[in-house]
């Protein structure tokens, strides 16, 4: 009998994307019964490396696959170890620009997977969700690099000089990326507002090169038919 390891590997293989939208909605789905103590930090932090072992996994089978990615997922490990232990708070800004900087890469590489050729596989479908969670969760990072060297740059209707939460965080870059601006959460600081901004004009162009990507695939199929 075959071990777990060689069909993990094997089902991974063929459908990477949908094991990492997997573990990022899992992930997104266990916050709200995660709380301040002890142990519910522990559990956020080892769920955010599972996450970023996954996202290496994809820069892995990505076209870009480079030192370059491998050495942005190792850095981020390691500063966010070496963040949760010494509880530091500039070590924790410094291991979030560079988890940042490895979902933005990883992002890059799955657009680059799937504009390769002219055919959508099942895992090219996995991979458009998978993509706009990797820039969700990087642009997350940036707002709580944000929220560290510049406080109070968000607001709430309730505890307004509080430091947002990660989930809120995760929120607000959801409302903002996807353009629902369902949100109560502001950002209010100028490097704030500039992120958002940034990641407005990421969200509007993502989804319209995936729309008319996927469009001009169809009238092409139609046309060969």
């Amino acid at each position: 009998m075959k071990p777990f390891r060689y069909y993990f590997l094997t089902y991974f293989k063929r459908v990477p994307s949908a094991w990492l939208l997997l573990t990022q909605l899992s992930i997104l789905i266990s916050l709200p019964l995660l709380n301040d103590s002890f142990d519910g930090q522990v559990v956020s932090w080892v769920l955010g490396m599972v996450a970023l072992m996954m996202v290496a996994l994809v820069i892995r089978n990505s076209p870009i696959f480079t030192k370059t990615g491998m050495g942005l997922v190792f850095i981020s490990l390691s500063l966010s170890a070496w963040a949760f232990i010494s509880g530091r708070s500039e070590l924790f800004a410094l291991a979030h620009i560079f988890e940042a900087a490895a979902y933005f890469y990883a992002a890059a590489g799955m657009v680059m997977y799937m504009f390769k050729d002219h055919e959508v596989s099942r895992d090219e479908l996995f991979a458009v969700a998978a993509v706009f969670t990797l820039l969700v969760w990087g642009f997350a990072f940036l707002f709580s690099v944000c929220q560290q060297w510049y406080p109070q740059s968000f607001i709430a209707f309730q505890n307004a000089d509080s430091p947002r939460s990660w989930l809120e965080l995760l929120f607000l870059s959801f409302a903002i990326l996807s353009g629902v601006g369902m949100t109560d959460i502001l950002p209010i600081s100028p490097p704030a507002r500039v992120l958002a901004a940034i990641e407005m004009f990421a969200g509007v162009m993502y989804l319209t090169m995936v729309v008319t990507r996927l469009l001009g695939m169809v009238a092409s199929h139609k046309v060969k038919r």
